[in-house]
């Protein structure tokens, strides 16, 4: 993996939230706080047992939370993060592609953040024949 050019915190919508089953796992003790926070412009679906975001030119929110990683795991968690999602720069078979975007936190500041989303093939699969997940929360 090449390393991101900025270290960002990362925006996460699904099995990555506390109490979800993949925060312990990979967050515990690699991160400084996690904030609640949304992502505009994206619609969440319902994918088998986690969710996938497509941003769309639709007025639409997705909720998570903002986690900032310890400055010393930054790079070991990003690994850990794309390899969750299988994610590899440039790989036309990824589910999901890591992206840097706009995240709006409760107090209304945006923060630049990585996000997944889901790789144009699968959003456009989405697009055509899922149905968005109501109000842009998952679990449902």
């Amino acid at each position: 993996m090449t390393p991101p050019a900025e270290h960002l915190p990362v925006f996460v919508y699904g099995t990555l939230r506390p109490g979800e089953r993949n925060h312990a796992a990979y967050l515990r003790g690699r991160i400084t706080s996690t904030t609640p926070a949304c992502l505009q412009h994206t619609l969440l679906y319902d994918g088998p047992g986690y969710p996938y975001a497509v941003e769309t030119a639709e007025p639409a929110l997705v909720h998570g939370d903002l986690i900032t990683p310890i400055p010393a795991e930054y790079e070991s968690l990003l690994a850990a993060l794309d390899h969750l999602e299988d994610y590899s720069p440039g790989d036309p078979r990824n589910l999901y592609e890591r992206v840097a975007r706009e995240v709006t936190r409760m107090d209304g500041a945006t923060t630049r953040a990585w996000v997944y989303v889901a790789a144009p093939l699968l959003a456009a699969r989405l697009r055509a024949a899922g149905s968005p997940l109501p109000d842009g929360r998952w679990p449902i």
